[in-house]
């Protein structure tokens, strides 16, 4: 059984080939070097995409009965990345993955307490902020960041800090304030002020529109907290009966299918308010006739686990940690009604190239992702985790892991991050897995659990080792 029974990528069978050429023909008219002024980039960048992120927090992959509404329009007026995938399963790393497309051990955020590592000249919202496009934020940005600090290249934001779901407390353009309501349609709201102004100012615009659903503890709109849910019998990975072959904190978790359903149930619920303000940004787009000419981007910054094998959390690198919810909608660059699948692997690294290919802008840092515009196929991802602080029982380990659409190796290290959010430890192997995921897509049998070395061998473990070890220190 494979986690992906779709056919592979292929370019011809797609029918990509229009939706390439179309996004050539914009970017190609509108290409603009990084140093062009606003004033100058609004007038010669009139067929620029606006640019609209859409990022839930802790979504998981299958969740698609609550948003119907952002299916219909992204899916069904763009396209859905079956493959798609966070390079680190944790907040702040992920959130910074997208507007550097860099992987953590690049850009410097490798846990939830050092959001000042990014280095934001390397940031996509820089980039389009000098070429001339408007830019706004509006709900969580990165874990640690203090409220009162303005979030650098937006002109317009509301920076919830904390992030909380009701009567939350805000900076709002510099202004510390609380604001009474559900977060959901606070963020909506200013976000739709956003693009109002769109009407009158003619510059393209940027919006990160990033609410706080389905973050524990998912606490829904109250018009939808009795709402039922479609019935859900686990997985065979929630109530694995043998879990000796994991790490130990996984042999120590407590989740049961009743603990899943529970969290399964009100991540559902809050997300059903997400999807009515997706309708919402849909509606205004159209109103301000800017509907097919705006990317639209919609993805969760990480996955979540429903007591998948026990563990009720993220921070794993099991699938349902890593996977999450991937669309993409861009009708004027070819990407409308009737785009087809994309089974490629794509993670959220590719999210920046992607921008600023459709902007016609050259990143002057280097990606470690590739536009999603283009024919780059990868065969394997790269996934990382570091643990903050000292190892503690019932945390995992720092671990990194090479993931393919068949097979997936992960090493755990004695090492963790210090007071700066640097890796500090010996970096020795304290644990490994592997999975044949055709076989196992639910990752019930660690092959390498009292593994022979004869058997390490003929499951190809020291090219896939030797291909870890390049990737992470390249």
């Amino acid at each position: 059984m494979s986690r992906n029974p779709e056919p592979p990528y292929d370019e011809t069978k797609l029918g990509r080939r229009g939706f390439l050429a179309g996004a050539a023909s914009v970017a190609a008219a509108t290409a603009l070097p990084l140093g062009l002024g606003a004033g100058s980039a609004a007038a010669a960048g009139a067929a620029r995409p606006n640019v609209l992120v859409i990022l839930t927090d802790d979504q998981p992959k299958q969740t698609e009965w609550a948003t119907p509404k952002t299916v219909d329009w992204l899916v069904g007026h763009g396209v859905r990345f079956t493959s798609g995938h966070v390079t680190t399963p944790l907040c702040a790393p992920s959130r910074s993955s997208i507007f550097s497309g860099q992987y953590a051990h690049h850009h410097g955020v490798r846990d939830n307490g050092h959001p000042y590592n990014l280095d934001q000249h390397d940031t996509v919202q820089r980039a389009l902020h000098q070429a001339g496009y408007r830019t706004g934020l509006f709900g969580k940005y990165l874990n640690a960041w203090q409220a009162a600090d303005n979030p650098p290249h937006f002109d317009e934001w509301l920076l919830s800090a904390p992030v909380v779901y009701n009567d939350g407390q805000y900076n709002d353009n510099g202004t510390l304030r609380t604001i009474p309501g559900y977060s959901t349609s606070v963020i909506r709201d200013r976000a739709l002020a956003f693009l109002d102004k769109a009407a009158t100012d003619p510059r393209p615009w940027f919006a990160f529109v990033a609410p706080k659903a389905s973050h524990e503890p998912n606490t829904p709109e109250p018009k939808y907290a009795d709402t039922t849910v479609p019935a859900w019998n686990g997985r065979p990975s929630v109530g694995e009966a043998d879990r000796s072959d994991k790490p130990q904190w996984i042999q120590d978790a407590t989740g049961t299918l009743a603990t899943g359903r529970q969290l399964r149930a009100r991540q559902l619920r809050t997300l059903l308010s997400v999807d009515d303000a997706v309708q919402a940004l849909h509606d205004k787009l159209a109103a301000l006739g800017q509907l097919d000419n705006t990317l639209v981007v919609y993805l969760g910054d990480n996955g979540y686990t429903w007591a998948d094998h026990g563990w009720s959390k993220k921070s794993v690198p099991y699938l349902p940690s890593v996977e999450v919810p991937f669309y993409l909608s861009w009708p004027a660059g070819g990407l409308g009604a009737g785009s087809p699948a994309d089974h490629r692997i794509v993670a959220n690294i590719d999210l920046a190239p992607t921008i600023l290919e459709a902007a016609g802008i050259t990143p002057d840092w280097a990606l470690d992702g590739h536009s999603l515009l283009g024919p780059h196929s990868r065969d394997h991802l790269l996934v990382e985790y570091w643990e903050q602080g000292v190892h503690q029982a019932g945390r995992p380990h720092t671990w990194s892991s090479y993931l393919s659409k068949t097979e997936q190796y992960t090493e755990y290290y004695k090492l963790h991050t210090d007071a700066d959010g640097l890796p500090v430890g010996t970096g020795a192997v304290a644990f490994r897995e592997y999975y044949d995921l055709d076989a196992d897509p639910y990752q019930l049998v660690n092959r390498l659990y009292q593994a022979t070395p004869a058997q390490e061998q003929a499951l190809g473990i020291p090219a896939l080792a030797a291909t870890l070890a390049a990737e992470r220190s390249a």
